[in-house]
């Protein structure tokens, strides 16, 4: 099943400093963390949104309680706020596909 993902993060005062060890550590686990998403292709696709610490894909998950497992896996889930919107093929695609 396919869901278009966009999650906005939030980061508390203490992890806004660029400078900020914990900040680094992080990202750097959350960007690892969503390449293996995306090799197990869990993560179709993903766009960043320039100049904000927020992004929009679209993500294959079995079902609902999967997709929520793989977000809460991320390093970043406790500071995320996720808009999720379950996608189902629309009738011209499956015209198109005949």
């Amino acid at each position: 099943m396919r869901f278009l993902v966009e999650i906005t993060v939030d980061l508390p005062a203490e992890l806004r400093d660029p400078q900020s060890t914990r900040r680094t550590e992080l990202l750097a686990a959350e960007l690892a963390r969503g390449v293996e998403l995306r090799r197990a292709r869990t993560i179709e696709t993903i766009w960043r949104v320039p100049g904000e610490l927020r992004n929009v894909g679209i993500w294959n998950a079995a079902d609902a309680t999967a997709l929520h497992k793989a977000l809460t896996s991320l390093p970043l889930s406790p500071w995320m706020r996720t808009e999720v919107t379950a996608l189902a093929h629309h009738p011209v695609e499956l015209e198109v596909a005949r």
